[in-house]
């Protein structure tokens, strides 16, 4: 395979192991708060994607410290470095001047190698890409939309809120201001085929974007869609059809994409389906043994 991963990326850029420490940045979604829909898309939980996140509760600095505190058992002390990742939510859904706080909080830790941000492309107006802008010029910054898919029957279906088209041009206005764009997908979405699935990762990778995060489908409890599947609507995906879906949408990406995320977790405590995600360990080595570079911890 030509693509980076991750790991592979962060040590050329920054010249050590980088660590992702997800912070809650106090947000919400339009598609929670009615300005689009008060239920959230069909898979996303009461966390909004940041099962893993920060206390919103302390300030980003804060965070910060405890995200470091929570990572220094996996490496000796002084040899990485960290990258503020707004994880919960729409992290660019606030007033200008709340980003500009706390992007800035972010940015001017000294252990903060980079910002990403995880956000909808409907939620880009011209004054948050101006402060990006702003920022990217003192620390790199990059954007991470989540698309999950191109098909607009899955996408009414999920309930995102927004058309392809809106990715697009969100995608175009940020590559113009050299901001970097990471783009998520979800594979095993109900309803989508294979070809469907690989004609999503084709269609990012033929965009301005430097990298893509790819996502298993996750049931979690307390979500509209465990309640489809609890009625036997869909199946999910088995470990061997992800694997190998993971290894053809690569094969469908130029090799200048950096590969951000081949799986994904599950809160232990929330997750319904599939239980086979749980054991990360199995699936890295499966998807390692599928792939010709190394993948350890590719999140």
């Amino acid at each position: 395979m030509r693509n980076r991963t991750a790991n592979q990326y962060f040590r050329q850029r920054f010249g050590c192991k980088v660590y992702r420490i997800a912070l809650d940045g106090g947000f919400t979604c339009p598609n929670r708060d009615g300005s689009i829909d008060t239920r959230g898309c069909i898979f996303c939980s009461g966390y909004g994607s940041g099962e893993f996140s920060g206390n919103r509760a302390y300030s980003v600095t804060e965070q910060i410290e405890r995200g470091k505190d929570l990572v220094k058992r996996k490496m000796p002390e002084g040899s990485g470095k960290y990258i503020a990742y707004f994880q919960a939510f729409t992290g660019t859904y606030a007033p200008v001047d709340k980003l500009r706080c706390i992007y800035e909080e972010a940015a001017g830790h000294p252990d903060i190698v980079a910002v990403a941000i995880a956000t909808r492309p409907d939620c880009l107006p011209d004054d948050v890409l101006d402060l990006i802008e702003r920022i990217n010029k003192r620390k790199p910054v990059w954007i991470e939309l989540g698309l999950q898919t191109i098909h607009d029957s899955t996408a009414e279906y999920i309930r995102r809120g927004y058309a392809l088209s809106v990715y697009d041009d969100a995608v175009k206005r940020l590559s113009e201001r050299g901001i970097e764009t990471v783009t998520h997908i979800i594979l095993g979405l109900p309803y989508e085929t294979r070809e469907e699935m690989l004609q999503t990762a084709a269609y990012v990778g033929a965009g301005p974007v430097s990298g893509i995060k790819i996502q298993l489908l996750h049931v979690l409890a307390g979500t509209d869609l465990a309640d489809e599947y609890a009625r036997g609507k869909f199946k999910c995906l088995t470990m061997e059809e992800y694997v190998d879906l993971v290894r053809d949408c690569i094969k469908l990406l130029p090799e200048h994409i950096v590969i951000h995320r081949m799986t994904g977790d599950g809160a232990r405590r929330d997750l319904i389906a599939p239980l086979w995600s749980t054991d990360k360990k199995r699936v890295l080595n499966t998807l390692k043994e599928k792939l010709s570079y190394d993948i350890i911890n590719p999140d």
